[in-house]
């Protein structure tokens, strides 16, 4: 199951009791003080893991609670520190504080890790205390508390081209066409139900990544169809690939409803740098490819004429693709 938010609570440890103790050893029944300190709490800390795809597990485990350190014995030694826990995550995950909505990090990196609540420091042993003009100080401190968190994860996936379309307009069998990746293809809409990626190779040492979305309609932006709970996951690629059926009565009408339901989420989607893929052109008659390769399309927008089915066109389109998230690799 594809999850991409999730609302968890984090608390680290608290920090170990200081203690008051005193030396007491053969031969010396009235020591000095030795009571030791408090040993820390244990972190709280999110690790980004690029095996993991989804939030699935958050929506079993919602409480994340790290131990408390020990307090301190005599002999002025500290107690034992907790051991920090860790929270494994999605690359590409937002954490937001869920009382403010303050974005607390954006973890990008496979890897990265992010202390999100540290542990209490340890409270300080009669030992400490010890002075010229006070030495049998019956004074100690608590360890102090841990942080504590209510958060709200959200998963963005990361890919360097994201496909959208109406649906069945031939995402999903592009991807599997020119990656490994595999969706469901049927011939009715709404096949893709959850966002796929695929790793696409263009030339030795040369890859990229594509993200699938299910299907935009008009009116998404308020809510219709499904397409519009999976915009997020392609703001953050770098070019935008439009696929639009070659048998619909107005190609030119679904590029522009398409860039409107991109500008109504987020005004910047529409900026990227894109390329319109004309698709299904093997059952397109000769008239209808000179029909649909005299349309005309804003500057700067790269066309490409394509089957997915037979392969037409496709090395054209890949390598259209490739330059255009090349730069900056």
């Amino acid at each position: 199951m594809f999850i991409d938010s999730a609302k968890i609570y984090v608390k680290s440890g608290k920090g170990g009791n200081g203690i008051i103790h005193w030396r007491r050893e053969k031969f010396i029944p009235k020591g000095g003080p030795d009571g030791g300190n408090g040993g820390v709490g244990g972190d709280v800390i999110f690790r980004a893991d690029k095996q993991i795809n989804t939030l699935l597990d958050f929506r079993y485990h919602k409480k994340f609670i790290a131990k408390n350190g020990n307090p301190g014995e005599g002999s002025n030694k500290e107690g034992r520190s907790a051991e920090p826990i860790y929270i494994k995550i999605p690359v590409g995950t937002l954490i937001r504080n869920a009382e403010t909505g303050e974005l607390v990090a954006d973890i990008t990196e496979d890897g990265e890790e992010l202390v999100i609540a540290k542990g209490g420091r340890g409270g300080k042993g009669n030992w400490l205390f010890r002075s010229p003009t006070n030495q049998a100080p019956r004074v100690c401190t608590p360890g102090d508390p841990g942080e504590e968190f209510h958060l709200e994860l959200e998963m963005k996936l990361l890919a360097d081209i994201g496909l959208v379309g109406f649906p069945n307009a031939g995402k999903s069998t592009l991807i599997s066409t020119i990656s490994a990746a595999r969706p469901k293809i049927a011939d009715y809409p709404f096949t893709t139900l959850i966002p796929n990626l695929g790793m696409v190779y263009f030339q030795e040492g040369k890859s990229f990544v594509v993200a699938d979305i299910p299907g935009l309609i008009e009116g998404a932006h308020e809510g219709k169809g499904l397409g519009i709970q999976f915009l997020k996951h392609i703001e953050r690629t770098k070019a935008l690939l439009y696929l639009i059926d070659c048998t619909s009565e107005d190609i030119k009408h679904d590029y522009k409803v398409l860039a409107n339901e991109l500008k109504a989420f987020n005004k910047d989607l529409p900026k990227k740098k894109s390329i319109v893929a004309i698709t299904k052109l093997d059952i397109a008659d000769e008239d209808k490819r000179k029909e649909i390769k005299k349309l005309k399309f804003p500057r700067g927008v790269v066309v490409q004429y394509i089957s997915a089915a037979t392969s037409e066109g496709i090395s054209d389109l890949v390598e259209a693709m490739w330059k255009l998230v090349s730069k900056g690799k």
